[in-house]
Parts: C-alpha cells; sequence; structure tokens
C-alpha cells in the first residue's frame, strides 16, 4: 500500500479505495477518505477539503471517523462530502455539518413510459415542465403562500401535510427517507426572518446546481435490484434535485450566529470559526436540532410538490392516463442532514448524531429504516452527476454500517469554481453543445448554464465506483439525461 504525504502528516493507503490519516495535532479520531490513487492526489494537490477533514476530526465527542466521501470538496465548515457522528452526551451538533440547504435531497420518479414514447413531445414537455415549475433565485408561487398557521402544520408534517392535500400518495411516504418527516421539528424555533422566506417557495426548484431533469435508464448493472426498484432499459425517470429553498438557507444563518456565541460561552476551542457548533444536551443544541428538523421537512414537502407538478406537465404534454403514465416515487433521500441513529461502535451499539453534508444514507439489506419494497436488496442510494452525463441509482449495502456510518455518496463533485466555469463558458453556444449530446435544456439564464456545464463537475461514474469497489453502495443502473430545468 502506498503512503503519501499532507504537510508533515503520512496519509496511508489501507485498501485500494480508502485512505486513513492518523490523529495528530489535536484530532481526536483518525481521518478516512474513501478516493482511488488518482483521487486522492487530487485532494492532496486542492488540499483545503483535506484540512477540513483533519479539522472535522477535533470537535467534541466525534466518534471512530472523520469521514469524507469520493465527490469531496471544499464546502463550509465541515468539507461536501463529509461524514461525522458524534456522541449524545459529550459531543456536539455544527452546523457547519449539514449545510445551508438543509435537507438538500434527491427524488427519483418511474414512469411505464421508454424513449420513444416521449421523444417526440421532448421539446414540449421541457417547456412545460419549465412553466409549471418555478425555478430560479426568488422562485415562488406554486401553490400560493402559506400562512403562519400552514406553515406550522407543514413545518411538523413534511410531506404528510402534501398527503393531506392532494399532493403525495402513501406510497409516497413509504418510498421516502424517515416517511417524509423528522418527528423532532420544532417550528417554534423557525425565526419569522426564516418563515417568510419559505411562505411561497413550496414546489419551487431554486437555481445553482438545482434541476429537475428527464432522464433514460441506459444501463442495468444489477437485473435482480433493478427489477426490486422498478426500473427496465429504456425506461424514462425524472430526478429532481433541491432542497429547503431560503427557510433552510436562514435557519442555517439564523444558528450560525446563535451557536458561534455558544462554542465561545462552553468552552469549545475550534480549529475553524465556521465549524460554530454547541453540545447536543444544551439548550442552544437542542433548539438548532428542532429547527433543523423542521426545515428538513419543508425540503421534503417542497420536493413532493415538485413532483406533484411535474406529473401533471407529463400528463397535459403527452395525453396519457394516469395509469399508463404510472408516475411513481422509486425513492427521496436527503444529503444535508443530522441525525439521530443507532450504530455499532467498538463493538457496542450506540446512538449518535451522524451529520451528512453532501453525502447519502445508504443502509443496506435488512435493516429496518430500508423501505420495506426495498428491504431484499438495501435502501436505495440516488447520485446524480452532471447535466451533460449520466446519474446513478445504487443500494446500501452492509460494508456501509462498519464503515462509514451508512453513508455513500451524493454526486459528481465540482473540480471547477462557478467564477472559473463562467468564464469558460464565454462566448460558446452551451444549449447548442447540450443538444448535440441529446439534451433538451430549459433554464432562467445562461449564467447557470455555464456555471453547471458538464466540465465543471467530476466525472460522477468515477465517484460511484469507489463508493461500489468499497463495498459500500452497490451500483444498479445508470440513467442519461434528455430533458433539463434549472433557475
Amino acid at each position: 500500500m502506498v503512503t503519501l504525504h499532507y504537510q508533515d502528516i503520512e496519509i496511508r493507503q489501507i485498501s485500494e479505495v480508502t485512505w486513513l490519516i492518523p490523529p495528530v495535532r489535536g484530532m481526536r479520531v483518525p481521518g478516512k477518505i474513501f478516493a482511488d490513487r488518482r483521487m486522492m492526489e487530487k485532494i492532496l494537490a486542492e488540499a483545503e477539503s483535506l484540512k477540513q477533514v483533519i479539522n472535522v476530526a477535533m470537535l467534541p465527542g466525534i466518534r471512530k471517523y472523520s469521514l469524507a466521501m469520493p465527490d469531496i470538496h471544499w464546502g463550509y465548515g465541515f468539507p461536501i462530502g463529509g461524514v461525522a457522528a458524534t456522541d449524545l452526551e459529550e459531543g456536539v451538533v455544527s452546523p457547519g455539518g449539514v449545510g445551508y440547504d438543509i435537507n438538500c435531497g434527491v427524488r427519483l420518479v418511474r414512469t411505464r413510459l421508454s424513449y420513444p414514447d416521449v421523444k417526440p413531445y421532448l421539446e414540449q414537455l421541457v417547456q412545460n415542465l419549465f412553466r409549471d415549475v418555478p425555478t430560479g433565485v426568488g422562485a415562488a408561487g406554486a401553490i400560493g403562500k402559506l400562512g403562519k398557521k400552514e406553515m406550522n402544520k407543514l413545518l411538523r408534517m413534511g410531506s404528510r401535510w402534501c398527503l393531506e392535500r392532494g399532493y403525495a400518495s402513501e406510497a409516497d411516504l413509504e418510498c421516502t427517507e424517515e416517511g417524509g418527516a423528522l418527528a423532532s421539528a420544532q417550528p417554534e424555533d423557525v425565526s419569522a426572518r426564516a418563515r417568510e422566506r419559505g411562505a411561497d417557495q413550496v414546489g419551487t426548484l431554486g437555481s445553482g446546481n438545482h434541476f429537475l431533469e428527464v432522464q433514460v435508464v441506459e444501463d442495468i448493472y444489477d437485473a435482480p435490484a433493478a427489477e426490486t426498484l422498478g426500473l427496465f432499459p429504456g425506461q424514462v425517470v425524472v430526478m429532481i434535485h433541491c432542497g429547503s429553498r431560503g427557510l433552510g438557507h436562514q435557519v442555517c444563518d439564523d444558528y450560525l450566529r446563535i451557536l458561534s456565541r455558544a462554542a465561545h460561552r462552553y468552552g469549545i476551542q475550534l480549529p475553524d470559526r465556521q465549524l460554530a457548533c454547541a453540545p447536543i444536551q444544551s439548550e442552544e443544541g437542542r433548539q438548532y436540532l428542532g429547527a433543523m428538523a423542521a426545515a428538513a421537512n419543508f425540503a421534503w414537502a417542497n420536493r413532493q410538490v415538485i413532483m406533484h407538478l411535474a406529473r401533471n406537465s407529463f400528463l397535459r404534454t403527452l395525453g396519457v392516463s394516469p395509469r399508463d403514465l404510472g408516475f411513481s416515487l422509486l425513492y427521496d433521500v436527503c444529503h444535508n442532514i443530522a441525525k439521530i441513529e443507532e450504530h455499532r461502535i467498538d463493538g457496542q451499539v450506540e446512538k449518535v448524531c451522524v451529520h451528512r453534508k453532501g453525502a447519502t444514507r445508504a443502509f443496506p439489506p435488512g435493516h429496518p429504516l430500508t423501505p420495506a419494497p426495498y428491504r431484499e436488496v438495501g435502501q436505495p442510494v440516488l447520485i446524480p452527476g452532471d447535466m451533460g452525463r449520466y446519474s446513478f441509482v445504487a443500494v446500501g449495502q452492509a460494508a456501509a454500517m462498519e464503515e462509514s456510518f451508512g453513508s455513500s455518496c451524493h454526486g459528481a463533485g465540482r473540480v471547477m469554481s462557478r467564477s472559473k466555469a463562467k468564464k469558460a463558458g464565454k462566448g460558446r453556444d452551451l444549449l447548442g453543445e447540450m443538444r448535440k449530446r441529446g439534451v433538451v435544456v430549459q433554464a432562467r439564464g445562461m449564467r447557470t448554464v455555464a456555471e453547471e456545464m458538464p466540465e465543471a463537475y467530476k466525472d460522477v461514474s468515477e465517484v460511484v465506483e469507489v463508493m461500489h469497489r468499497a463495498g459500500i453502495s452497490k451500483k444498479v443502473a445508470k440513467l442519461t439525461p434528455i430533458g433539463v430545468i434549472k433557475g
């Protein structure tokens, strides 16, 4: 095995796709990174995200490892692609371990359609989806503005709020992580400003790397698992990637200020002020977890309403019956969250607070929290790539519970900053380039298209392959985009 160096720290390769940073310089636990040799060399060259893995390992109460997925890149406090579990009694919770877009996540919807059924209508379908699903900065008005009473209900109920209002089915809730709601939500700890920002944003896509894609199942790697998930070659599916919009952003902003003061008050020494935190058992820690859970519930409701709007666009554009369309939720996963879970650590089952920032839960076959329809094959893991190449469906495996607190990668990971991508896209006909790839794109502005060009991202197939080889999540299917709407 190979040894690489970051400054004076030796980073040991402990398997083909796993690297260990020994606990030095105040680290309470080792760092562990999932990457092949080429990826690891790039991570070392960029260095900032590696430094963040080391910083996270210094948090009070952290257990076992500070983890990084192969799509790691620099983020606020934690790296994006970072995972950490903290002890409930002595540990802390950190908004930097969740991120600004609380419960940003991915939803994959199956249809009964094949590509030839949709191809003649594709241009119109993308236009109609763009019309029916509000997108972009400040996007609003999908279902009207919620008053205080309705907002409280939504923040507490999540997807079940949608069920009561005709935007969801019981099957949708069964195939959503946590049933589409965290019971620990405390709407009273969400500020008036956050509520105001979210009041008219339910059912909206937002901007940046968020999207709705019409995709085709291109390859199947595991036929029995694909059959269990309801996937077949040539099938048209819809992927939705977004989060809690302005409400979640404001919750994070509010509590970064609160927890920054709390960390000082509780005498917590931090290697980076962006790791603002508070003891989980403190008033501030409990308030953040309650507000974060409420924002997570908002995000699940948001994606559920977008799915409802997209279904109506398909029905109107294609003129098919609901039965022939077969618009049904495969699964919805979050990848910016902190949750209380049980994990085996040093031979004992412990309850810990698992921070996943740019990481997807990947529970294995037989796990009680893997949805009943998929319990034989494992929890679906949805991994979007860039808008010009492909995305993947995987399923969680047993090694995830031993190696990564039941976590896998969440996407491709950027290799180009937004400003560099915009500079690289200047003067290019990016929509024309996408059309040559067979992808129809509709976006609020060319700036977003440039920021999200395929070259701005890692090849997600390489990221997915690392987790497959590590035995964390097993590849099931590859999906290619044919239609994209973005902010």
